[in-house]
């Protein structure tokens, strides 16, 4: 009978940590950007030290991905599957830009480590992650940017937003819709 009661307490106390993450994601952003809208211009520093602007990219299609945590397996296999694709990416005239709550210099040491060569932006004060309307989860101190992506023409608005990204075979699906969206055109 003790041994039910502890169980219980367990589930009460794990039901009560989720509701408190959705309630501290749901509270962190607006409502996201939709298809059409004008994408925010926005500065922020990379792992090189340097400021980078959207409006730097005009011109160009950008991949602007929102991910969690630097040097975590999600992460790591999502960033993974952009560099395997660059080629891919430049052949498209396209950007890719990861933006999350970690430092200028997290984002440099995990650059180093698993020799990314597309800009990473830190975001700690979530200022641009707010105005993209990603949520932001909250698990005790420790918060992250929940995984979105946002593709952005090259006039600078919004073709389409992936607010669930599975990791898996996520860059195979952007490059599909830069296809679509570049088919669409002609």
């Amino acid at each position: 009978m003790q041994r039910a009661g502890l169980w219980s307490m367990v589930v009460v106390a794990v039901l009560a940590v989720g509701a408190t993450a959705r309630l501290a994601m749901a509270a962190g952003a607006g409502a996201m950007l939709e298809p059409g809208a004008s994408a925010p211009n926005f500065t922020l520093p990379s792992q090189e030290d340097k400021q980078v602007s959207l409006s730097q990219y005009k011109g160009k299609w950008v991949v602007l991905y929102f991910y969690p945590k630097d040097q975590t397996a999600g992460c790591t296999l999502e960033a993974h599957n952009f560099q395997r694709d660059q080629a891919l990416y430049d052949k498209n005239n396209a950007a890719i830009l990861g933006v999350s709550l970690d430092t200028a210099e997290s984002h440099k040491i995990f650059c180093t480590k698993e020799n990314l060569t597309f800009k990473l932006l830190a975001d700690p004060e979530h200022k641009v992650v707010d105005e993209y309307g990603v949520p932001v989860m909250a698990m005790g101190p420790m918060k992250a940017a929940k995984r979105v992506t946002y593709l952005i023409s090259p006039a600078g608005k919004v073709v389409k937003v992936w607010p669930d990204v599975k990791v898996a075979n996520h860059s195979e699906e952007v490059l599909a819709a830069i296809a679509e969206a570049k088919a669409a055109k002609s």
